[in-house]
């Protein structure tokens, strides 16, 4: 998901996710696996667009101009699922762009906050050909070049899942060289009509659903593997 989430999780509603997270049977970690997923967890809406979800700030790029479109459809469960994730993850991989919006909001919050030591203390990956130093947020790398090769070696290297959000140019990067293995897709009953998009135009991939869970407000958990 993106983790615009943010706004929402709050030190009263925390421990009502973690609580919603145990109900639901999502609160068990994984272990190390011999090869880690990349496993890209996004807001879209209907037609398929991902740009600026948490605010109407976050992303004008391209005259866009519907940002903050998620809030009206939040519900616990997203943010319960959100830690589900990160549980089950020991690394971001993240664009430019993305990176320096999160780094932005949670790398000056305060050691003890649950929501900002979760996203402080996980190392971060940003893909950059343009950031000298990964030091305006704690625990990141910058990748600089040979992109696909250094997410296939990331991969290879022993550990649990590797989460991705937002970073619309690196994603379509990945969707193209079939990276990505798992797509965790949160869908808005909203059609923008335009905006950044999850999938590249022109892109065919051939997925398998492993989960579908619709929620009260609207919004709809769509998983998807990369079908073998």
């Amino acid at each position: 998901m993106s983790f615009a989430v943010a706004g929402r999780l709050t030190s009263r509603t925390l421990p009502a996710l973690a609580l919603s997270a145990m109900a639901l049977g999502i609160d068990k970690e994984i272990g190390e696996q011999e090869v880690r997923k990349i496993v890209l967890s996004e807001f879209i809406s209907l037609d398929n667009v991902m740009q600026a979800p948490g605010g109407a700030e976050e992303d004008t790029e391209g005259g866009f101009t519907h940002g903050g479109w998620t809030w009206p459809y939040w519900h616990d469960d997203i943010g319960a699922h959100f830690f589900q994730e990160m549980s089950q993850s020991d690394a971001l991989l993240l664009g430019r762009k993305t990176w320096q919006i999160h780094g932005g909001a949670f790398d000056p919050m305060p050691v003890g906050d649950p929501f900002g030591d979760t996203m402080n203390n996980v190392q971060k990956y940003v893909v950059s050909t343009t950031l000298s130093s990964a030091s305006a947020w704690r625990n990141s790398t910058v990748i600089g070049s040979n992109v696909v090769e250094e997410v296939r070696a990331l991969k290879e290297k022993p550990g649990k899942n590797i989460l991705i959000d937002g970073s619309s140019v690196l994603v379509h990067t990945l969707v193209e060289h079939d990276l990505i293995d798992e797509y965790s897709l949160w869908v808005y009953p909203v059609v923008l009509g335009s905006g950044k998009q999850v999938f590249p135009q022109g892109h065919r991939a051939n997925l398998r659903l492993i989960e579908s869970k619709p929620l009260p407000s609207g919004v709809v958990l769509m998983r998807y593997e990369r079908a073998q």
